[in-house]
């Protein structure tokens, strides 16, 4: 019984002694540390104490006190614990044995900063500045795409809504006039409403049918398309290419119906005389 009860102690005794040791910051904890006198209590403690204490436990022994004292050391060396406790009766610690704990450093002896970092390969992509400018290229990159998007669903619904103007209605034909695929009655359609029209807008409507058809083609505007529909007629225009704005200038401001009145041409083709 006694050999067991002096095994428990050693056993104790070896634990207290192996929790007086620790590294810097690391805590460590004194267990059922028995101390003459009456009960103690922790001394305030400043931002330069080297030695972070607090009592974690007490309880009575007899007529002295159990404690368990719980420590980190902030600088290295052996310290007393004793510096940092005081009776809280008031009464003086002569009578209370040292408590020695001892801190390792893990810094090599001199060295108080970290060591440098070794040195070696950077990754060429990374850290902050370049992920903002990665997240400011894919910024300007949508916003680019949706303003291009906009863009080109407006000009197409402005397309769509835009009327269509005359010289629209009358390329398809003229470029069949070109190609000499224009029948002859639909050219001679043609060529009626364009002069029915041209007498109108320049006011030849009193004058023969001749002398105006002769005003026409000399007019500047209205004589080249209609002095290109008769040469086309017989002789398909040649490889020389026909300036197909310029002939139908004229009638690019006009509405696609202004011939309609005078026979017109209805989806391209031309359309019966007084007919819509």
């Amino acid at each position: 019984m006694r050999r067991a009860l002096a095994l428990v102690l050693l056993a104790a005794a070896a634990g207290a002694q192996s929790a007086r040791e620790s590294s810097v910051g690391i805590p460590a904890r004194i267990t059922d540390l028995v101390l003459p006198g009456t009960e103690l209590e922790v001394l305030p403690q400043t931002a330069k104490t080297p030695v972070v204490l607090r009592i974690a436990r007490v309880a009575r022994h007899g007529s002295d006190f159990r404690y368990d004292l719980e420590w980190t050391g902030l600088d290295p060396g052996t310290h007393d614990l004793r510096a940092f406790l005081r009776r809280k009766d008031g009464t003086d610690l002569s009578d209370l044995p040292e408590i020695q704990v001892e801190t390792h450093s893990v810094l090599p002896a001199g060295q108080v900063l970290p060591s440098p970092p070794q040195g070696g390969a950077v990754p060429r992509f990374g850290g902050y500045r370049a992920w903002i400018v990665g997240l400011g290229l894919a910024w300007a990159a949508g916003l680019a795409w949706i303003l291009w998007t906009f863009r080109t669903k407006r000009v197409a619904f402005v397309e769509a809504t835009r009327p269509r103007t005359l010289a629209e209605r009358l390329r398809p034909l003229v470029e069949s006039a070109l190609r000499g695929t224009l029948g002859e009655a639909e050219r001679a359609q043609l060529e009626l409403s364009l002069v029915a029209y041209w007498r109108r807008r320049l006011g030849l409507d009193a004058q023969r049918p001749d002398a105006a058809l002769a005003a026409l083609r000399a007019h500047p505007e209205a004589g080249p398309l209609l002095n290109g529909l008769d040469a086309w007629l017989y002789r398909p225009a040649g490889p020389d290419p026909v300036d197909l704005a310029r002939l139908l200038a004229p009638y690019q401001d006009l509405p696609e119906d202004a011939l309609d009145e005078f026979g017109g041409v209805r989806n391209g083709r031309p359309a019966p005389a007084g007919g819509r």
